[in-house]
């Protein structure tokens, strides 16, 4: 969390929770640990405080992988999901899972937020890339009544 002048810690905005959460599902591809040992890790050598936000995305993501991948790969044009850049993946995997089980979030904030994470972590084209892959998938889920 970040400190206020006065050493008070002020909460996360959304977007930075979002972020906190991104770095740690990010991570999780390149261990094998459980969730909670991610997030120990990152309290105890990050000095991290993750958000419950962040906790619940990370959870969620975990807990509903494989309809979450299945989803993006039916929205994949042309593409494997073994070509997706890890960064990439992991972005429309948090978007995915917000789609589908936070509705405090609409569908165009995810999708939203998923391209800008790209823009910022990837490239341009990511960004565009994302953004298709996930438009085509909230169409999809808005006529068969998912989100």
């Amino acid at each position: 969390m970040a400190q206020s002048e006065n050493n008070e810690k002020k909460p996360l905005s959304r977007r930075e929770e979002r972020q906190q959460a991104l770095d740690l599902v990010f991570e999780r591809l390149f261990r094998d640990d459980s969730a909670e040992e991610v997030f120990e890790d990152a309290v105890n050598a990050r000095g991290e405080e993750i958000s419950d936000y962040a906790r619940n995305v990370v959870k969620g993501v975990e807990e509903h992988i494989d309809e979450i991948d299945r989803i993006i790969e039916e929205n994949l044009k042309g593409w494997k999901k073994n070509r997706i850049s890890k960064i990439s993946l992991t972005i429309l995997r948090i978007a995915v899972y917000e789609m589908l089980y936070v509705k405090d979030v609409p569908v165009s904030v995810s999708i939203n937020e998923a391209v800008e994470l790209a823009k910022n972590y990837a490239t341009a084209a990511d960004g565009s890339f994302v953004n298709g892959v996930l438009g085509s998938a909230a169409k999809k889920l808005e006529k068969s009544g998912e989100n």
